[in-house]
């Protein structure tokens, strides 16, 4: 599996974000978000659609370094206090990042926190984000939570990128994700190939995809997977199955919170 097209990923913020829409025009938006515990629904979306908004302001004028929230038009979310509002807000601010996007296309220089200065990132992160939030909606809501196999295992691949990244640059807790000998391996069981090691060096950690055994072993089908590698869902719910050493896991997972 490798990475999806810059045009899926412009396409999927629009779905994902109008999947995201349904379930805030439904809930109450004063409902806390239990992976999230500072927020409520409403807070949840201003969140996602204030970064569309930014990312694609950035995009747009080829941006050379961090724009201040602040200065984004219509970042705050709408005046009015109703789902409604805020669900339309939701949909403006995604197709404006996305028309941003596809008019760059993926190779446009802009500014990224990241490994790579290019459009095509933010179109990756956008949807990736949308995916994850969409589900802490889901979560808080009750609601079904479904996620095409190939941008779930996407969104995992992101994750370790940017974990990689956080450790390299000196976050203090992506730091401690070291010490030889030890091996982490995700392995999905209803999708092909869908399978992850992460490898302890005394340095840093390096990650492939691959099928060995390791120090533990986190076993289920992928968007369970997916939901609990970004800690939204325990390592024992969702059908999955850890194997070996669950304190490795969750040593991993306690530290893997950058972002």
């Amino acid at each position: 599996m490798t990475l999806l097209a810059h045009t899926r990923y412009c396409d999927e913020i629009l779905t994902q974000t109008g999947l995201l829409r349904e379930l805030v025009e439904g809930a109450d938006p004063t409902t806390r978000v239990p992976t999230c515990p500072a927020w409520n629904v409403r807070d949840l979306a201003l969140h996602v659609g204030g970064a569309h908004r930014w990312a694609g302001e950035m995009v747009r004028d080829r941006a050379t370094e961090a724009l201040p929230a602040g200065q984004v038009p219509g970042s705050a979310g709408p005046a009015d206090e109703d789902p409604a509002a805020l669900g339309a807000w939701l949909t403006e601010g995604a197709e404006a990042a996305v028309r941003a996007l596809r008019d760059a296309g993926p190779d446009t220089e802009v500014w990224t926190w990241a490994w790579e200065r290019r459009s095509a990132f933010w179109a990756r992160r956008m949807a990736h984000e949308t995916v994850v939030h969409r589900a802490d909606a889901a979560l808080a809501t009750g609601a079904a939570y479904e996620v095409a196999p190939d941008l779930a295992a996407d969104t995992v691949t992101e994750w370790l990128q940017i974990v990689a990244f956080a450790q390299a640059g000196g976050d203090p807790e992506a730091a401690e994700l070291r010490g030889g000998g030890r091996s982490l391996h995700l392995h999905a069981t209803d999708v092909p190939e869908a399978e992850w090691l992460i490898e302890f060096g005394e340095d840093a950690f390096t990650w492939r995809r691959a099928h060995q055994k390791a120090t533990v072993a986190l076993r289920g089908p992928l968007t369970s997977l997916m939901l609990a590698f970004n800690r939204r869902m325990k390592p024992d719910e969702g059908g999955l199955h850890v194997l070996g050493d669950r304190g490795l896991l969750d040593f991993w997972l306690e530290r893997s919170s950058f972002g």
